[in-house]
């Protein structure tokens, strides 16, 4: 009995100090996020705020003490423009480069977006962003995001759109 203890204890402790090393990024994640959107535009009366949510996927390559990425997000939304349009949807491709701190990864990103209205039509822009990602397990890890958002000439009208979003996300890596 104290051997099969003794040889839990030993295991526990090594894998423990196994997931206290840096762990290695390199591999895809799949995952959701939840936030917040505050949208503004040069016209009067064209903003708004409220809630987005969605999916996030992607591939990282560990580089020892950097990280480097590429992923994609698809959010929803509902979030009134004023009488203008409502907020249905923002596609995102990014790229992310960041450095490993312990079990963390703090990073950079920015890229391609791509938001969709229920009348207004839909516009391409672009995004910079930051966040922060930490393993809570070996294998899923939970996240913040803050990101600008810039779409200039929305659908081909005069209007400039920007929007802040600052979302929460767990993903689990494969």
């Amino acid at each position: 009995m104290k051997t099969a203890f003794a040889t839990l204890v030993i295991g526990a402790l090594g894998a423990g100090a196994a997931f206290a090393q840096s762990p290695d990024w390199t591999g895809p994640y799949a995952g959701a996020q939840l936030g917040f959107a505050d949208i503004d535009s040069n016209l009067p009366g064209v903003s708004g705020d409220g809630f987005i949510a969605g999916i996030v996927g992607g591939y990282d390559w560990d580089l020892g003490d950097w990280v480097v990425g590429l992923g994609a997000d698809y959010d929803f939304a509902d979030i009134s423009l004023g009488a203008a349009a409502d907020l249905e949807e923002v596609w995102r491709i990014k790229f992310r480069g960041g450095y490993k701190i312990g079990q963390g990864l703090a990073y950079g990103t920015a890229g391609y977006a791509n938001a969709d209205t229920d009348t207004l039509g839909d516009d391409d822009g672009f995004f910079i962003g930051a966040g922060y990602e930490r393993l809570v397990a070996p294998n899923f890890s939970l996240g913040g995001e803050v990101l600008y958002h810039e779409f200039d000439n929305f659908s081909g009208t005069t209007t400039d759109i920007d929007a802040t979003t600052v979302q929460v996300r767990g993903t689990f890596r494969f």
